[in-house]
């Protein structure tokens, strides 16, 4: 049985992705700092014998050696990690102040290299490690900031580990999920301008749910994905690479704007 490490797994793409995993076969070890959202993944996956959780804060000192000596006490064994958790609602550039870059660098950075440097001496020919990024890794947008530069820093460090360790037989990638509908953006639809930058420019006829993101790191897990590394799948309908305007939008008259 292979084990799989989930960082942010007690909810939205964590989730999805550990009930995804396990469907496939793996045990699973949850990463998250809810107990209760912990709780919610225990109960989906249904199995204490093949699931494990641990309530930390991935920034933590000792997290990364307190989720891999669960894992390896548990399990035996670690084939995966998918290093998940991160944060939203960043501010641009010249509005960040020092408090908030060193949160987000952290969490979406600090913590995924530290728990990628302590799981990677025990993982094995075959094995995986998935760090979830973003379209903002890939081009410039809007209130981006310290967001935009930790998940553009993991995207470097997950090639960086696909030409380091791949000679090993461990395979490194990433995961670049678009407008995902998950409650840590679901306050936002309630914003029209949000609506129209995200939804009126993707030409694919929704947006992603869970499930897609999830469905696209299972793959990186598994052996049909072996000749995967170094890259960084996009997973947004086509936003980061179209210049899809809706007909709602192309119909609406140009208003000049003071």
């Amino acid at each position: 049985m292979q084990v799989a490490i989930i960082t942010g797994a007690g909810s939205g793409i964590g989730l999805a992705t550990a009930k995804m995993l396990h469907d496939a076969g793996f045990a699973i070890v949850g990463v998250g700092r809810d107990r209760k959202k912990l709780e919610t993944l225990e109960q989906a996956i249904g199995n204490p014998d093949h699931v494990a959780t641990i309530s930390v804060d991935v920034t933590a000192a000792e997290a990364p050696k307190q989720v891999v000596d669960l894992a390896l006490e548990r399990f035996g064994r670690i084939d995966c990690l998918v290093n998940n958790a991160g944060v939203g609602s960043p501010k641009p550039l010249d509005e960040t102040d020092d408090e908030m870059l060193d949160y987000f660098l952290d969490i979406m950075l600090r913590a995924p290299f530290r728990l990628c440097r302590e799981v990677i001496p025990h993982l094995r020919a075959g094995s995986s490690v998935v760090n979830v990024t973003s379209t903002f890794a890939h081009i410039g947008g809007r209130r981006g900031g310290a967001y935009s530069a930790a998940k553009g820093g993991l995207k470097s460090l997950t090639e960086h580990m696909a030409c380091e360790y791949g000679p090993r037989g461990i395979r490194s990638n990433c995961v670049a999920p678009g407008v995902t509908r998950t409650e840590m953006v679901a306050h936002r639809f309630d914003d029209e301008a949000f609506k129209r930058v995200n939804v009126e420019t993707t030409p694919y006829p929704r947006l992603a749910e869970p499930e897609d993101i999830a469905a696209m790191i299972a793959f990186l897990c598994q052996p049909a994905s072996e000749m995967v590394n170094g890259q960084s799948i996009v997973v947004d309908g086509g936003w980061t690479k179209t210049k899809y305007l809706s007909p709602r939008v192309t119909n609406t008259k140009w208003v000049e704007v003071d």
